[in-house]
C-alpha cells in the first residue's frame, strides 16, 4: 500500500474551505497541517477538517519535514511570495491561480521548481474536472470538426457582501485576474497560443479592471470571444463551434455537470456528469498520482502551459492598461 501523500495549506479563506472539504475525500491523501498568520484562525480550520497540525506563520509550515506538498491559497500577490518560499524549503507546491501576477514572476517560480527537481502546478480545477475530460474527448474524436471560434463568458455582480478582495489592486483584484483566467484558459486548451489578443475595459475606481472584453485571433483564422465582468450575473457559459457541430458547456463552464453537442443544425446529445465532492478532488488526485509516481508536473497541465496563460494575461493587461506593484 502506498503511503498517503501529507498535504499543507497556507491561507484559510472560503476557497482553502471547499479544498479542504475534498481533500478529506481522498484515500490518498491527509490534511497534515494548515498555516495562517492568525494562530486562532488555523486552528480553528484545522479542527474543522482534522488537520493533524496547525501553524501561526506559513515559514513553520514550509519548513515541517513532514509536509509533503502545499496548497498555496493567498491572495494572487502572494503567490508568486509564498511559492518560491515552500520551493525553497524542499516542498513541492499546488498554487491557486494565477501562479503569479506576470509572466516574469511564473517564469521564476517554473525555473525555480525545476532547479529542484519539485512537483509544481497551477490550480486550474478546471482542466481535471469530468465535464472537461468529456468535451476534450468530444472533440477528440471529431464530433464538431475543426473548431472555428468559441465564446465563453464569466461574470457576477460584486456587490456590497463581496470581498473587498476583488477591487484591490494590492492583492491582485480585478476581472482578469480573477474569473476572466477561465475563459482565457478554455481558449489556451482548446486553439493553443493566439497570434493576436485584442482587448478593452472598463476601471473600477481602484484602477483594476470590473469589466474585460477579450478578442483572440490565430493563425489558422480561428477566433476566441471572452468576457469577464464584476458588473453583473452573467450565463457563465461557453460554446465551442465547429465546422461539424457545437458544445455548449453549460453554467457554470469552468466545472461543469453538462453538455449539449449540436450537429447538423439540430439539437442533439445531452451529457450529464457529476463531479467528486466540491469539483477539487479531481486536481487534488492528479497531484497525488503525479508525487505517488515521482514525477515533477502534471502531463495534463504542463508547466509550459501555466507560462502560456500568464503571457496571454500580460498581453491583455497592455492592451487595458492594467498594471499591478510588481509590473514596474
Amino acid at each position: 500500500m502506498t503511503r498517503k501523500i501529507n498535504w499543507g495549506i497556507i491561507g484559510p479563506g472560503s476557497i482553502a474551505h471547499k479544498f479542504a472539504s475534498d481533500l478529506l475525500l481522498s484515500e490518498n491523501a491527509t490534511l497534515f497541517g494548515v498555516a495562517s498568520r492568525d494562530i486562532e484562525r488555523a486552528r480553528e480550520f484545522g479542527q474543522q477538517y482534522n488537520a493533524v497540525k496547525h501553524y501561526g506563520s506559513y515559514e513553520e509550515l514550509a519548513k515541517d519535514p513532514d509536509i509533503d506538498v502545499v496548497y498555496i491559497a493567498t491572495p494572487h500577490t502572494f503567490h508568486y511570495e509564498n511559492t518560491m518560499m515552500c520551493l525553497q524549503e524542499g516542498k513541492s507546491v499546488l498554487c491557486e491561480k494565477p501562479m503569479g501576477v506576470n509572466t516574469a514572476e511564473v517564469r521564476t517560480v517554473i525555473e525555480e521548481a525545476r532547479s529542484r527537481n519539485l512537483f509544481l502546478m497551477e490550480a486550474m480545477w478546471t482542466r481535471f474536472i469530468p465535464g472537461t475530460e468529456k468535451m476534450l474527448e468530444l472533440i477528440g474524436s471529431g464530433a464538431i470538426g475543426n473548431i472555428s471560434f468559441i465564446r465563453a463568458d464569466f461574470g457576477f455582480k460584486a456587490g456590497p457582501d463581496r470581498p473587498e478582495r476583488v477591487f484591490n489592486k494590492k492583492l491582485g483584484g480585478g476581472s482578469l485576474l480573477d474569473i476572466a483566467i477561465y475563459p482565457l484558459y478554455l481558449a489556451l486548451l482548446l486553439m493553443g497560443v493566439p497570434a493576436d489578443v485584442k482587448a478593452v475595459a472598463r476601471m473600477y475606481e481602484t484602477q483594476v479592471d470590473s469589466y474585460c472584453a477579450m478578442l483572440l485571433d490565430y493563425a489558422d483564422n480561428s477566433k476566441a470571444v471572452l468576457e469577464s465582468t464584476f458588473e453583473a450575473d452573467t450565463p457563465v457559459e461557453a460554446y465551442i463551434y465547429g465546422d461539424k457541430g457545437t458544445i455548449k458547456m453549460h453554467k457554470q463552464f469552468h466545472h461543469t455537470k453538462k453538455l449539449s453537442l449540436f450537429q447538423d443544425g439540430k439539437s442533439g446529445k445531452v451529457f450529464d456528469i457529476e463531479y467528486t465532492g466540491n469539483g477539487y478532488y479531481h486536481e487534488i488526485e492528479e497531484v497525488n498520482n503525479c508525487l505517488i509516481n515521482s514525477k515533477t508536473e502534471s502531463s495534463k497541465l504542463p508547466l509550459s502551459v501555466s507560462l502560456d496563460l500568464i503571457t496571454m494575461i500580460d498581453r491583455v493587461k497592455q492592451e487595458i492598461g492594467l498594471w499591478y506593484d510588481a509590473d514596474r
